[in-house]
């Protein structure tokens, strides 16, 4: 069955929150479509919080990253794979995937995209924990 956008938006973004919520972060969904972070995740006695970005892709795909790596914030991106069936996460820092961007110029316009042989490294594949628990 093939998933509209904004359903596989949903399932990545919740899919996270379990995956986080299994490490014994409170996860919490920001306000969807919105400027910022996607999770707000936090400790039990909120001294340690991380806000991260999630990404979610119907299948093995560049993210597309926009026309300016400003825009890229939160703690963690988690870029999400093939989230209908069997998803396939990679958890990055910001820092990393600034790093991993690549720029493509097309009619004198740049785009940023975050290709599959960037973010599929075993270094992130399934690294829930590089966030670490909430411990």
């Amino acid at each position: 069955m093939k998933h509209d956008s904004q359903i596989v938006g949903n399932i990545g973004l919740y899919y996270a929150c379990y995956k986080l919520s299994l490490l014994g972060w409170n996860a919490m969904p920001t306000s969807r479509n919105a400027r910022g972070v996607d999770i707000l995740a936090y400790n039990r006695d909120a001294s340690r919080v991380v806000s991260i970005q999630v990404k979610a892709l119907s299948r093995r795909d560049p993210v597309p990253m926009g026309t300016s790596l400003d825009k890229i914030m939160g703690d963690y991106w988690i870029v999400l794979s093939n989230v209908g069936k069997e998803p396939a996460a990679y958890i990055l820092k910001a820092e990393e995937v600034m790093k991993l961007a690549h720029p493509e110029n097309k009619d004198g316009r740049v785009s940023y995209w975050l290709e599959p042989r960037s973010y599929e490294s075993e270094d992130f594949r399934e690294a829930w924990g590089r966030i670490g628990s909430s411990e």
